[in-house]
């Protein structure tokens, strides 16, 4: 599956996709500090899935309906970085092309997929 990772995903959830074969493009090693809406923009772009931890994209999607790919909002609770990893990894290895065009929220282990206006 092919991501546009916003920069504020940990690390080890990066490693974890690629190493599973999912297409990572990671906007912290490509253009840090860039703007919300560019990041949408460039996941948009891409025909990319957007896995994010940072929930100002709820609005953009929501309130102003710009156009997207697929946003997964990560709520991680866990202070573990591996177990994190693993819990985005099995939401995209067994929901990927569920999550496409959608406002899905990962929380732990739990997922919620919502279609998403726009």
């Amino acid at each position: 599956m092919k991501l546009a990772a916003d920069e504020c995903v940990e690390a080890p959830t990066m490693s974890a996709l690629r190493a599973s074969g999912h297409a990572v493009l990671f906007i912290a090693e490509t253009s840090p500090g860039i703007e919300d809406t560019e990041v949408l923009e460039i996941a948009r772009r891409e025909r990319a899935l957007l896995p994010t931890a940072d929930k100002d994209f709820g609005e953009p999607v929501h309130r102003n309906r710009e156009p997207h790919r697929g946003v997964l909002l990560i709520r991680s609770p866990e202070d573990d970085p591996d177990e994190n990893a693993a819990n985005v990894l099995a939401a995209v290895d067994q929901h990927g092309p569920a999550l496409l065009d959608r406002f899905s929220v990962l929380v732990g282990r739990a997922l919620r997929i919502r279609v998403a206006p726009g």
